[in-house]
């Protein structure tokens, strides 16, 4: 967080809703928000834009802040040579997925946050980039200052070769666009074979997880892997390494210092290879799609420890995110009291002083109080030790040695409540949202929780309260106001995340906005020429670039999301104008997928279900004999399944669904493509029967 102005000045960042820019209402900087005002005042005074971009939980944001952006000598530069822009990349980020890619293009390096961007005043085309830059030379990086006088004066003498650049790189971007498949051949299957090769290559025996360190959770991969699994789990040869990937990778985040283990919850990524130490932000976006792949796993496997983490992660989200009205909240900061951790870390001593010597003893040697420090001379909770051998150690029985762990838990959990918090950055995102209706309403079914789909019915009504108008969603909400025209990724991701909860519960509004969502996605989205959807609207704000993008990053990739979204209400309602939306964007993903199949993971999931199309339950009856049927069912894993439990008197239904009539007791039909089952009469025949698929 930045500090206050001595002289109480704010600038223009104060007038705005995004907690990041609110942050830098009082530096000394002369910031204005991305818009028309900004645009033009660069343009008439002839001033380089200096764009900087970031997030309220960006721990190096914070710290560029505080050298470069609190101070006033630099301030003064920065007003003198520049016209000044914020931007929270999590508001807006069609700026940020341009800006980022130009910043890679430039400098043939990743990009991150914060990102710091010089643009041409007229075009608003990059010229030089950066990610942060300390306040003097060092790390190899040149000074703040320096960067800010040498790029102010390059502007003002190399005029024409802005120009001949600015033209080049934007036409270098829009070769990345993804090209066009015009084989005109079948969609191949082979990317997911491809794909699961590459992630076996890759994948850590030991530890867990992908890649060295720092090591992010790729839920995407995991779900992927864990389905396919799940589709030879019947053959002669099922493929055990693929879900000993999966589990492997769960268990050992779900036993590290990556996972919260007093207050449930997953932080942003680990800094080393054995999930130890996190970068400590803790991420909406993140617990959303952690939460259903545990949920899965837990069905999959029976593992309590699965289990267990389902229902503590949904429980840190109901008791952290959640606003009162019912929406959840982006993000806990990584720092507090101005150091990165601190909320999280302990002592030996002080543990000791909190918990009976019967507790101490077993907690210590579980989370490592008994070895040396991990993290900056303290304590992170890291699992060392498992149950079975403290309770061998110490001669007890393992209910009783994880009985009192629990109990140091709860009452270290109590302690740590009452510690000056990390930020908390409040606004509401509804493409965030729609992963944590679609995390919810699976972790309902796995826990047999329906106050868990409840929550996931509260954030619909909120969300088409605040942020759905005229028949547009609306990208954020923050302090009782919703702003800016809605991406790809928000339509995409809650007309998922209703589609679970149609799963959970059925809500025939859930339904019913689903498909206005997807008709709304496919009237202005639609790339009409290569197919596929375009990460902003056909009536968006004109800038630099109109993104197009397939590959999955720190969330699902939108044109993934939504081929899956298309391909399972398009086999659920008889629609196959949404089968071939679906196959269109496949089509146009195609060449992406063969380079880089395993960052692909949502689409190679779509991929999936179109070359070997999912099977709709539809199970009709009274309610309560509905619950049973559905419960039993859900025991049975199978991820490549719809399941939807239409009550017997529920009316206007679409027609594929209306023909599917209860016949006095429950009864299912089972639906492969568009080929429906005659009614299966009884539970029993019917769970037969999905043990044979």
């Amino acid at each position: 967080m930045t500090s206050p102005s001595p002289s109480g000045h704010q600038n223009a960042l104060a007038a705005e809703t995004s907690p990041y820019l609110r942050q830098h209402a009082s530096n000394p900087v002369d910031w204005h928000p991305w818009g028309p005002d900004a645009l033009e005042l660069a343009r008439k005074l002839d001033k380089p834009i200096l764009l900087s971009i970031g997030y309220s939980a960006c721990h190096w944001c914070h710290v560029m802040a505080h050298e470069s952006f609190e101070d006033p000598a630099t301030a003064a530069l920065m007003n003198e040579l520049f016209v000044n822009i914020k931007v929270d990349r999590e508001e807006r980020p069609d700026i940020d997925r341009i800006y980022q890619t130009a910043h890679q293009v430039m400098n043939q390096a990743g990009g991150g946050w914060p990102l710091t961007m010089f643009l041409a005043p007229d075009s608003h085309r990059p010229f030089f980039s950066g990610t942060y830059f300390p306040p003097e030379q060092r790390y190899g990086m040149p000074g703040f200052r320096a960067v800010l006088e040498k790029v102010a004066d390059f502007y003002q003498t190399r005029r024409g070769d802005l120009k001949e650049y600015g033209d080049k790189l934007v036409d270098v971007l829009g070769q990345l666009q993804p090209p066009t498949d015009s084989s005109g051949g079948g969609l191949s299957s082979e990317p997911l074979l491809t794909a699961r090769a590459t992630l076996q290559r890759e994948f850590d025996g030991s530890f867990g997880g992908f890649g060295e360190a720092p090591k992010f959770p790729h839920p995407a991969n995991l779900e992927f892997l864990l389905r396919t699994w799940r589709a030879s789990a019947a053959s002669d040869e099922p493929d055990l390494q693929a879900l000993y990937m999966v589990t492997l990778t769960l268990t050992r985040m779900a036993e590290g210092g990556l996972y919260d283990q007093l207050g449930g919850g997953f932080c942003r990524y680990s800094v080393d290879q054995y999930w130890m130490i996190p970068h400590f932000e803790k991420m909406l976006y993140d617990n959303a799609q952690l939460l259903g792949v545990y949920a899965q796993a837990a069905i999959a496997t029976g593992e309590p420890l699965f289990r267990r983490v389902t229902a503590e992660t949904a429980e840190w989200l109901l008791r952290d995110l959640r606003s009162p009205e019912g929406g959840f909240y982006s993000t806990l900061d990584a720092d507090s009291e101005g150091h990165e951790g601190k909320f999280y870390v302990w002592t030996p001593d002080e543990v000791r002083d909190l918990l009976d010597v019967e507790q101490y003893e077993p907690f210590a040697q579980r989370f490592g109080l008994d070895r040396d420090a991990n993290f900056e001379g303290q304590w992170h909770l890291h699992t060392f030790k498992s149950i079975a051998d403290i309770a061998a150690e110490l001669r007890l029985d393992e209910a009783t040695v994880e009985a009192r762990i629990d109990e140091a838990r709860a009452r270290l959990l109590d302690v740590r409540n009452a510690r000056v918090w990390p930020g908390r950055d409040q606004k509401i995102l509804t493409s965030w949202n729609g992963m944590v209706i679609g995390g919810l309403a699976r972790a309902s079914r796995a826990l047999e929780r329906d106050d868990l789909a409840g929550a996931a019915v509260q954030v619909m009504h909120f969300l088409r309260a605040r942020c759905w108008k005229d028949g547009r969603l609306l990208a954020v909400h923050t302090d009782g106001e919703s702003r800016f025209a809605a991406y790809l990724d928000d339509y995409a991701m809650l007309a998922w995340g209703l589609l679970e909860l149609v799963e959970a519960r059925w809500d025939a509004d859930a339904l019913a906005w689903a498909v206005e969502l997807v008709d709304v996605m496919l009237e202005h989205f639609t790339d009409h020429e290569a197919g596929g959807f375009f990460f902003t609207a056909d009536d968006h704000e004109s800038l630099i670039l109109r993104p197009k993008t397939f590959s999955d990053d720190a969330t699902p990739a939108g044109n993934g999301v939504a081929a899956r979204v298309l391909i399972r209400l398009g086999y659920l309602l008889g629609e196959t104008r949404y089968i071939d939306a679906a196959e269109a964007t496949l089509r146009s993903a195609h060449a992406a997928i063969e380079r880089y199949p395993h960052g692909h993971g949502t689409l190679l999931m779509a991929l999936e279900e179109f070359t070997s199309p999912p099977w709709i339950l539809v199970l009709r009856g009274e309610s309560d004999e509905l619950d049973v049927w559905r419960s039993e069912v859900d025991k049975l894993y199978d991820p490549h399944r719809m399941i939807v439990a239409v009550p017997a008197d529920a009316r206007n239904l679409p027609a594929a669904l209306a023909s599917k009539r209860a016949l006095g007791g429950a009864v299912a039909y089972v639906c492969r493509g568009m080929t429906c089952s005659p009614p299966v009469p009884t539970l029993a025949q019917l769970v037969r029967e999905l043990r044979g698929q």
